[in-house]
C-alpha cells in the first residue's frame, strides 16, 4: 500500500505551500543520491519525496489527492468517470529540482531573462611574500577563462543575423502539456529554457557566445593581508552563455615561508642566536625588521635561552588600520665549538670558580631536586 504523501513529507494535511516547500527542501537534501551513493533505501526515499511534493505543491492535484487519495492518479481507477489523472513523475523531476535548488546549483530558470546560464565563478591561487603582505602591492595575474565572443558580441549568432524567438515555446522558455485534468509545465526542449534559438551560429564560438582566452588582470593586494585571505573580482569569471552575466573571480592568497620571520596574526617572531659570552656578560645585538629597517636590542647579563624581547609596533601592518603589530626576538644562546687549548683552559678555570658561587642557579636547583628524588626512593 502506497504511503500517505503528507506522512512522507512529515507535514499536517492543512500545511501551507511554504511549509511544504521547506519540508521537501530539507528532506530532499538529506536523501539526495549524490549524498548517499549506493544507498538504495535513500534513493527510494528520494523518489517518494519528489512524487509527494509534485502532487501536494499543485492546488488541483492536491485537491484531487485529498478527495480520492492515490486512486486519483491511477488511470481509470477511483477517478469518477474513468478520467486519466496520470502523469510522468520522472520527466517532471528535473523541473522540481531546478525550482527548489536552482539558486544553489546555478541551474535557475534561464527563460526568465531570455539569456543563457550565468558564467561560472573561477578560483585563482596566488602566493605572496611576507614583505608584499606587509607593504601591499599591485600584482598582475594571467587567468585562463572564457570571454564574450567579439565576432558575435556574445549573442552566438553569425554576423548579419541574430537569435530569434523560439517558435516552440513562443519565447517563454517553458512549455505546457495537458495530462488528464492537469497542466504540466516543463523547460522547453528546443531552446533549453533560453526562449531564443540561433538558426545561423557564429563560426568563431559555434553559437555559444563565448571563447577560451587568457586574461591579464591587475589585482590590488592590501597591506596586512593574512594567509587564506580571499579577494573577489566581480564579473571577472567565465563569460555567461549567449550574453548572460559573467561569473566572479576569487583570488585566494597564501604566504610564502620566510627565511627569518614567522608570523602569527599581526605579530612577527624572529629567533636570533647570541654568543654565550654576550648572554652571560650582557651586550647588544642588531636585528632586522620586516619593514627593512634595523633595531638594536639590549641583552642584559645572565640572559637565558628562549628569552623573548618585545619590540613594540615593529610587526605586521593591520588591514584597514594604521597600527602595526609587535615583533618578538627570541634568544638562542649558542654554545661555542672548535675551542683552542687556551679557551678550554679558561672555561675549566671558570667552572672551578663557579663551584663556590651560584653562577648556574637553574641547573643547581634541578639537580638538588633530583638528589631529593633519589633519596626518597632509597628511603622508601
Amino acid at each position: 500500500m502506497a504511503r500517505d504523501y503528507y506522512e512522507i513529507l512529515g507535514v499536517e494535511r492543512g500545511a501551507d505551500g511554504d511549509t511544504l516547500k521547506k519540508a521537501y527542501r530539507r528532506l530532499a537534501m538529506q536523501h539526495h543520491p549524490d549524498k548517499n551513493p549506493g544507498d538504495a533505501e535513500a534513493e527510494k526515499r528520494f523518489k517518494e519525496l519528489n512524487q509527494a511534493y509534485d502532487v501536494l505543491k499543485d492546488d488541483q492535484k492536491r485537491a484531487a489527492y485529498d478527495r480520492f487519495g492515490h486512486a486519483a492518479f491511477e488511470n481509470g481507477n477511483g477517478a469518477r468517470g474513468g478520467a486519466d489523472f496520470g502523469f510522468n513523475f520522472a520527466s517532471g523531476f528535473a523541473d522540481i529540482f531546478d525550482e527548489m535548488f536552482g539558486d544553489f546549483t546555478g541551474r535557475g530558470r534561464a527563460g526568465a531573462t531570455g539569456n543563457g546560464a550565468r558564467g561560472a565563478d573561477l578560483r585563482y591561487n596566488l602566493e605572496v611574500t611576507l614583505e608584499d603582505a606587509f607593504r601591499g602591492k599591485q600584482a598582475t595575474i594571467r587567468v585562463p577563462t572564457t570571454v564574450s565572443c567579439e565576432d558575435c558580441i556574445g549573442t552566438g549568432a553569425a554576423k548579419g543575423s541574430k537569435p530569434t524567438s523560439c517558435e516552440h515555446c513562443h519565447g517563454r522558455g517553458r512549455v505546457r502539456a495537458q495530462q488528464g485534468f492537469f497542466t504540466i509545465e516543463r523547460t522547453c526542449p528546443v531552446c533549453q529554457g533560453s526562449g531564443r534559438v540561433i538558426k545561423t551560429p557564429c563560426k568563431t564560438c559555434h553559437g555559444h557566445g563565448r571563447v577560451r582566452k587568457e586574461k591579464t588582470l591587475s589585482v590590488n593586494i592590501p597591506a596586512g593581508v593574512e594567509d587564506g585571505t580571499r579577494i573577489r573580482l566581480g564579473g571577472e569569471g567565465e563569460a555567461g552563455l549567449r550574453g548572460a552575466p559573467p561569473g566572479d573571480l576569487y583570488i585566494f592568497l597564501s604566504l610564502a615561508p620566510h627565511r627569518l620571520f614567522q608570523r602569527d596574526g599581526a605579530n612577527i617572531y624572529c629567533r636570533v642566536p647570541i654568543p654565550m659570552t654576550t648572554a652571560a656578560l650582557g651586550g647588544s645585538i642588531e636585528v632586522p625588521c620586516v619593514d627593512g629597517s634595523r633595531a638594536r636590542v639590549t641583552v642584559p647579563a645572565g640572559t637565558q635561552p628562549g628569552h623573548r624581547f618585545r619590540l613594540k609596533a615593529k610587526g605586521m601592518s593591520v588591514m584597514r588600520g594604521a597600527q602595526r603589530g609587535d615583533m618578538y626576538v627570541e634568544t638562542a644562546v649558542e654554545t661555542p665549538v672548535h675551542l683552542s687549548k687556551r679557551q678550554k683552559e679558561l672555561l675549566e678555570e671558570f667552572e672551578r670558580a663557579g663551584r663556590k658561587e651560584e653562577t648556574s642557579p637553574e641547573s643547581e636547583g634541578f639537580f638538588s631536586k633530583v638528589r631529593e628524588f633519589w633519596n626518597d626512593l632509597t628511603e622508601g
